[in-house]
């Protein structure tokens, strides 16, 4: 495995992280019973990742309060995430404080890591800030959560505005941002910034349903560029990123796409769900694998760098808000 520092946190973290949400959320997605999701936890120990980062609303943290032993708790970095808003209705800080605290009760510890506001909007940001964020830092105080940050709410903030915004606080100090090869826009937006101010960053949407389903890329190619946004004498719509898999390159698209963001600078985390432990170590082999073919990288910047919000889309069990 390999390590880094998660910023200015001073956390030493795998750059793989398990993600126990998204499609698969540790195999409840597929199906799996608690053993079969407890073991997929295990087997991440195994391969020596150290980062594990759920959420209340994922139904995971107590199946990775069971998964991590008593013992290995000073080993572990734990992430979880509390709603901020009921509906369309804001939560008082009591309700998001009394969130972390029964977060803390189903993964069974006494403190979490990092402790985000899930699923930030821009228009939320002064929010979070003025009336949520004292509360936080009385529990950071307390023992309860060591760091405080925000996710980020791509499908509907695929400009990411809101981490723009929070990033002029300095006590957020991890924040989760989607990044990947056809949304690329953190690069020039946040990446400068996050490490410029120390800020940890937890890398999620890098393999979604545009990755891994088939037919999808291409069938987004052929609507982008219907749309003027790919040029279809520069990219082939219906295999837009076949020229990363050769030798001396990508091995598929899956590993091409965790390989661009692991070594993109900026990038500490590299978030992924699985269902199955085989996945789970072709995921992390891919992370640890060496950077694309520099040349292979320029070409992914220059046909896909302007491309914004595509391959953002919510995970299959998630009704879009009204």
């Amino acid at each position: 495995m390999q390590y880094t520092t998660l910023g200015r946190t001073g956390l030493r973290v795998s750059v793989a992280g398990l993600g126990c949400g998204g499609n698969s959320r540790i195999g409840l997605g597929a199906g799996l019973d608690e053993a079969g999701s407890i073991a997929i936890v295990r087997a991440a120990r195994d391969q020596c990742l150290n980062f594990f980062d759920t959420a209340e609303v994922y139904g995971t943290e107590e199946l990775l309060g069971k998964a991590l032993t008593t013992g290995e708790r000073g080993d572990v970095v734990i992430s979880t995430k509390s709603r901020y808003l009921r509906g369309t209705e804001r939560m008082s800080a009591a309700e998001v404080v009394a969130n972390l605290e029964a977060s803390l009760k189903r993964l069974a510890t006494d403190y979490v890591d990092v402790f985000l506001l899930h699923g930030v909007r821009p228009a939320d940001v002064a929010y979070c800030r003025e009336a949520l964020l004292p509360a936080l830092l009385e529990a950071k105080a307390a023992g309860k959560a060591r760091h405080i940050g925000m996710s980020t709410s791509p499908p509907f903030d695929p400009e990411q505005a809101a981490a723009v915004a929070a990033l002029d606080e300095p006590a957020f100090e991890v924040m989760m941002l989607a990044f990947h090869m056809l949304h690329q826009g953190a690069r020039r937006d946040l990446f400068p910034r996050t490490l410029a101010r120390g800020v940890g960053t937890l890398m999620m949407f890098v393999v979604r349903n545009i990755f891994s389903r088939p037919g999808l890329l291409a069938e987004t190619a052929a609507r982008l560029a219907a749309e003027g946004k790919l040029d279809p004498a520069t990219v082939d719509v219906n295999d837009p990123l076949g020229f990363l898999v050769h030798e001396g390159g990508a091995a598929n698209l899956i590993d091409a796409a965790y390989r661009f963001v692991r070594h993109q600078p900026g990038a500490d985390i590299v978030l992924f769900g699985t269902s199955s432990i085989a996945h789970l170590k072709s995921n992390i082999a891919s992370i640890l694998a060496p950077p694309l073919p520099a040349a292979d990288v320029a070409r992914v910047h220059a046909l896909f760098g302007a491309l914004s919000g595509v391959g953002l889309d919510l995970p299959d069990h998630v009704k879009p808000a009204a």
